[in-house]
């Protein structure tokens, strides 16, 4: 297996600088790669989907050219000498070398075709499953209208973690994602990783993902799920083992109790948000709002929407609805102390 990933990456290698050298005879001027490119890869189940897209894509370029040269040499090569633009009824003559470049270009084409078939459904077979050997970690993972919730399975019912929207993972190691739509249709895709698997009301589909090097990947709902479905992304964390251990470790621990100065914050939180929200070690016990129990670790909040800043933060509670209309977190209308309380105490969950 390694031995294949090996022999994919450096076929990935090997496509994209042609692919770019094509591309540039056209191109624009060079900008940044956005969070959502398909055309790079970072892991295993990415390489082989990589290279195809890649050689399908110059494949098609090479078609393109073949023909465009070919019509305009026959625009040339048919033009009257003499400019006569009379129309004239050309007899249907049956056989000739015309035929000969029909057939041609049908073998041609059928072998290119084939070929291109063949690829695909070998690339399908080798990303189906992850590599042999068992996934050392699974993963759940809802959709909802409009956030993603996590819960990492584990057999010890005291290890299994809750968490929303910023999901980390072991790199090199094969991650078993478990899909399930919450309400309606979402579809879930990390394109730098794994392809796009849906996740639908009362069903569970599989999937896998896995990491070649440490990195941020943005992964993002692609069906359409309502008013904020392109507010509805997230984010897959790859850590070397260690520190993903760590991370793992520190985020199964409860909040730390709230100091002096954060207990008046803490029970307003309880208060109005702790039937809809969960902090570990508190009273606050909703499930069907995100668990923020180590909500300041995560450098976005609302999916996606906004950075992680104090700012932000202030105006998500404050007036959610300005900022992702449509989502299920009502405006609480707090005064400015207790709006300043609950998040200096939402500023403590680390």
């Amino acid at each position: 297996m390694n031995a294949i990933n090996r022999d994919t990456r450096r076929a990935s290698r090997a496509l994209a600088p042609l692919a770019f050298g094509i591309l540039s005879l056209f191109a624009l001027p060079a900008r940044a790669a956005p969070p959502l490119t398909y055309m790079i890869g970072d892991g295993p189940k990415a390489y082989p989907v990589v290279s195809l897209t890649w050689g399908l894509l110059i494949i098609s370029l090479i078609v393109i050219t073949i023909m465009t040269v070919l019509v305009c040499l026959g625009a040339v090569h048919r033009r009257s000498p003499r400019g006569d633009l009379s129309i004239e009824a050309v007899p249907l003559l049956h056989g000739g070398a015309g035929l000969r470049w029909v057939g041609f270009g049908v073998v041609i084409t059928g072998i290119v075709l084939f070929g291109s078939l063949i690829w695909t459904m070998a690339v399908l077979a080798r990303v189906s499953n992850p590599p042999a050997g068992k996934s050392p970690l699974t993963i759940e993972i809802t959709g909802q209208q409009w956030w993603w919730k996590a819960r990492y399975l584990s057999a010890d019912p005291s290890k299994v973690l809750t968490t929303a929207d910023e999901f980390h993972i072991p790199v090199g190691q094969p991650v078993r994602v478990k899909l399930i739509g919450a309400d309606v249709i979402h579809n879930f895709w990390v394109p730098a990783l794994t392809g796009k698997m849906q996740a639908i009301p009362g069903k569970i589909n599989e999937t896998w993902l896995e990491a070649s090097k440490p990195g941020r990947y943005r992964g993002q709902c692609t069906e359409y799920c309502g008013w904020q479905h392109a507010h509805m992304a997230f984010f897959v964390v790859a850590d070397p083992p260690d520190v993903f251990q760590a991370w793992l470790t520190k985020q199964l621990e409860p909040a730390a109790p709230a100091s002096a100065q954060d207990q008046h914050g803490q029970q307003l939180f309880q208060q109005h948000c702790g039937l809809c929200h969960t902090v570990r070690g508190t009273l606050a016990g909703g499930t069907v709002a995100p668990d923020l129990t180590h909500v300041m670790s995560r450098e976005t909040l609302a999916a996606g929407t906004l950075p992680n800043t104090p700012g932000n933060l202030v105006g998500w509670v404050a007036n959610p609805q300005s900022i992702k209309p449509g989502n299920n977190m009502p405006d609480l209308f707090l005064s400015g102390p207790d709006l300043t309380d609950i998040t200096t105490y939402l500023r403590t969950l680390k």
